[in-house]
């Protein structure tokens, strides 16, 4: 369907972005609990060509293939992950081992041995949690629904991520440490990228940045938004959002000056991670998407497994020699699997290794990859590319068969164009009786059997029944020496654009030609979630093009750009300026930044000079000033030299905003400290920073607002009297009054930001957030006090211990050791 000129506002809104994937197995009716598959009468889960598929690859042996295939047409239980590198990390972990496995585990049917939350056994330190409820059980009773309300704070926040149990594996086998930088491909929704940010900052001191950062990539401007939410609540200076087609992410040519960075003989940035999660059908997420099931066909791996290939080769490209990266995907089929990691392995010539990680995280089931598999086309089988009729060789490319090859009367150029057709229209609709029993009967057809001469073997399966989880597919590569010069023939017909969808997509495509990359362009990437596919990515019609609204933003100068449009209708534009997207501007004005230092005693330890940036290119007007860690900055200085080839949507951690209040207008420095960037900036603050009480920070959390005359210390009250008007810091202290002492931040400090008004401070912290601070505060309000009662009974009567009766309002304070 063609747009005009409004192309925004005809842009097809996807429904995972109005309605979450896991509630579809949600039903308002009623329904029997003795009901074993009470979903069923809502979604058909049968599927008689998914069935002969996959018995036919042999996935599973055909004893277990009841129990496999039972446990699929079942909900995915939940699972999530607590943030290690929270405040609270240590106190949610002992909230699920202290409180909720006990309070739970009487919500189970009686005589069910199953636990209600447990760890997953597999993941460091107890940080990973798997539950057996669903979320509409989470919802039945009380007890129940305070873990669901647990559950939803803590991951808005960012103390914890709801993330399905196998997508929490990649990162563990990725092995990333302080100092790498890694580039996450395909990154939305972002829950992987999260917990690779973690893993970066988990041995960073309090006040202090890792040498390294991530680059999250993502095709879809919406999915970008999702992706800068999600990680947003990391609060992180080391990551770089980017828009682009992975498979052709931008190499950025670096100048002579830029010698510190490890550059291939090209010239190009290299990474010392790289997750490759690539666009995939998605049936390893039947269980918690179980509309998959009508939808499901075999032309849909088929017509993504070319793209794959393409986005792995370009990440290894980018790969530092001795570097290593994940290849990955939440679906079943080998062709989007062993034959994507076979085929790389095949280009690269040697250069690229399968690691055996076999003997890492042990307690993780897994099985090897496949050594043998079969192409399945209408409903017709082949093992081996001869057996190809001519016909179909624009659609079964030699590289989906165990032992590649080529069709030397189409030419090798089949392995790198994708032709109009991948996806035929009776795969998408379903197959016909007669491809049935085509698949049936594998005897209908002769061939040879052959196996992968690769070590497939090492690849890693995850399938549903092993430990009742989700499906998933890890291969761990690691680049052993550069990669060997690929020719590639230019196209005889620039003009003839490759569309594995045909779904009535109309609109004119772009061929992104870069002379510097070693990669043949192919078909743009597939918005589809790695755990979350719905109706409009299966079909696939987003695997063909760009969305409107950033397909008019062209690539910079240094990309030769060819499409099928009138010539001249858009013009290249020049410096790599991105149109719709918010330039990054280092931020220099000497006076503000003189005036932040001044006004919130900043010492000259943090680094200050260099390391901000803004999205205004009027620097006069700045709202939001950003902090950038050394390792983004020299990248971002890199992207200036270039000409801007990254099309950056996000960068850096908000620490500074104005306040545009009459107030804030008139006071010394008009920008505060935000809340993302306050533990960041704290151990370096030594003005308008005030350490409170329990009791006075408990109030300032309870009702926002408190006059100086209405806090319980009044020493306290009397110091934040006179501090300077506009944005302060308080501190948790440890006792019943405020420290008095010079402040020691470590990584269990509790702070929040305030404005200083002429009567009061106020709270300048969100709602959720000071509801969160309240619970943790009142949690070690308790703990304290059974410490200090069984003190107390060993305590002389005469003695009052440190608790103290506070007569105005009748609230009792308790005293902990001095601040």
């Amino acid at each position: 369907m063609g747009r005009g000129k409004g192309g925004k506002k005809s842009r097809t809104q996807r429904k995972h972005f109005q309605e979450s994937r896991e509630n579809v197995w949600n039903s308002k009716r009623p329904r029997s609990d003795s009901d074993p598959f009470p979903f069923s009468d809502r979604f058909a889960t049968q599927n008689l060509a998914f069935d002969h598929y996959y018995k036919e690859q042999g996935i599973v042996s055909s004893q277990e293939w009841d129990e496999f295939e039972q446990l699929l047409r079942t909900p995915l239980p939940a699972a999530f992950r607590i943030n290690s590198t929270s405040r609270f990390c240590a106190d949610i972990r002992s909230q699920l081992e202290n409180d909720f496995v006990h309070s739970l585990q009487a919500e189970v049917v009686e005589g069910d041995d199953t636990e209600a939350i447990l760890p997953l056994p597999w993941y460091p330190d107890n940080l990973a949690w798997h539950s057996n409820f669903s979320r509409k059980q989470l919802r039945k009773n009380q007890t129940l629904g305070r873990f669901h309300e647990f559950l939803k704070i803590e991951n808005e926040i960012g103390n914890i991520t709801r993330q399905e149990a196998v997508s929490m594996v990649p990162p563990l086998f990725l092995d990333v440490h302080s100092n790498h930088f890694v580039l996450d491909m395909c990154a939305a929704p972002g829950s992987k990228t999260f917990q690779l940010l973690e893993i970066l900052h988990h041995s960073t001191k309090v006040g202090s940045l890792p040498d390294g950062m991530v680059i999250a990539n993502d095709l879809d401007i919406q999915r970008c938004n999702l992706l800068i939410h999600q990680t947003k609540r990391m609060c992180t200076a080391n990551l770089i959002v980017t828009n682009h087609e992975a498979q052709h992410f931008p190499g950025c040519l670096l100048e002579k000056h830029y010698d510190k960075m490890e550059l291939d003989q090209e010239g190009q940035l290299l990474f010392d991670r790289v997750l490759c999660d690539v666009p995939c059908s998605g049936d390893g997420t039947l269980r918690k998407a179980p509309d998959l099931w009508r939808k499901w066909n075999t032309g849909t791996g088929n017509g993504l497994h070319n793209l794959q290939v393409l986005i792995a080769m370009r990440g290894v490209s980018l790969l530092k020699v001795g570097g290593r990266m994940i290849y990955s995907t939440c679906s079943m089929n080998p062709i989007e699997n062993e034959a994507v990691v076979a085929e790389v392995l095949r280009r690269c010539g040697g250069s690229i290794e399968l690691v055996d990680v076999s003997s890492e995280l042990s307690q993780l089931t897994r099985r090897p990859g496949l050594k043998r598999w079969k192409v399945c086309d209408r409903g017709k089988w082949f093992i081996s590319s001869k057996d190809v009729p001519k016909l179909r060789r624009n659609v079964v490319l030699p590289s989906m068969f165990p032992n590649g090859g080529s069709y030397q009367d189409v030419g090798d150029s089949n392995s790198n164009v994708i032709i109009e057709g991948d996806i035929n229209t009776d795969d998408v609709k379903g197959h016909s009786e007669d491809d049935i029993q085509a698949m049936e009967n594998p005897a209908m057809l002769e061939f040879t059997e052959e196996d992968s001469d690769f070590p497939l073997e090492r690849c890693m399966r995850f399938v549903p029944h092993d430990q009742n989880t989700g499906a998933f597919f890890i291969a761990v590569l690691q680049k052993v020496s550069a990669l060997p010069a690929i020719q590639v023939k230019p196209r005889k017909e620039v003009g003839k654009q490759v569309d594995t969808a045909n779904q009535g997509n109309e609109d004119s495509h772009e061929l992104h030609v870069n002379p510097l990359e070693s990669i043949p362009e192919g078909i743009s990437e597939a918005n589809i979630d790695e755990n979350e596919p719905n109706e409009t990515d299966l079909k696939v019609n987003s695997v063909a093009c760009e969305e409107a609204d950033f397909k008019e933003a062209q690539e910079p100068c240094s990309v030769e750009i060819i499409t099928k449009n009138t010539p001249g209708k858009r013009k290249l534009q020049f410096q790599g300026k991105w149109r719709g997207i918010d330039p990054v501007v280092f931020f220099k004005d000497e006076g503000v930044i003189d005036s932040i230092k001044a006004f919130y005693g900043i010492d000259d330890q943090f680094p200050f000079n260099g390391h901000l940036v803004t999205r205004n290119s009027d620097t006069s007007h700045v709202k939001r000033i950003y902090y950038i860690s050394k390792s983004v900055k020299d990248v971002l200085e890199l992207n200036f030299s270039v000409g801007q080839q990254l099309k950056i949507t996000s960068v850096g951690l908000k620490v500074f905003e104005r306040q545009t209040s009459c107030e804030g207008r008139s006071a010394q420095c008009s920008f505060r400290i935000t809340s993302e960037g306050l533990p960041l900036i704290l151990p370096h603050i030594s003005k308008q920073i005030l350490c409170a009480s329990a009791i006075d920070f408990k109030h300032l959390l309870q009702y926002r607002a408190v006059k100086f005359a209405d806090f319980v210390d009044a020493k306290f009250g009397e110091n934040a009297a006179n501090l300077m008007p506009g944005c302060c810091v308080i501190v948790l202290g440890e006792g019943s009054r405020a420290g008095t002492g010079t402040l020691q931040v470590d990584e269990s400090t509790v702070a929040i930001g305030c404005w200083k008004g002429r009567a009061s401070l106020t709270v300048m912290v969100g709602a959720l957030e000071c509801q969160e601070l309240l619970q943790r505060l009142l949690m070690r309000l308790d703990t304290q006090t059974e410490k200090d009662s069984s003190m107390h009974e060993d305590q002389p009567s005469g003695t009052k211990g440190d608790e103290a009766q506070v007569e105005n309002g009748k609230i009792e304070d308790v005293g902990v050791t001095g601040c």
